[in-house]
């Protein structure tokens, strides 16, 4: 079981995901044609699936 997180906890981890997710479109990019795109495509996938899960701990933390 987890423990749950702080506001400041999810907003830096928010800020994390977000950087990641940043930098991954910037590799895809960079990285276009070299059959890599599934991959980066999967990895992208799951980091907005992250966001999506912290953003919503965080909102409903303010209510």
């Amino acid at each position: 079981m987890s423990v749950p997180l702080s506001a400041a906890e999810l907003d830096d981890r928010i800020a994390i995901v977000r950087d990641n997710i940043r930098q991954l479109i910037e590799q895809a990019a960079g990285a276009a044609g070299d059959g890599n795109e599934e991959r980066a495509a999967d990895r992208l996938a799951s980091q907005n699936e992250e966001l999506d899960r912290l953003v919503a701990q965080r909102d409903a933390l303010h209510k």
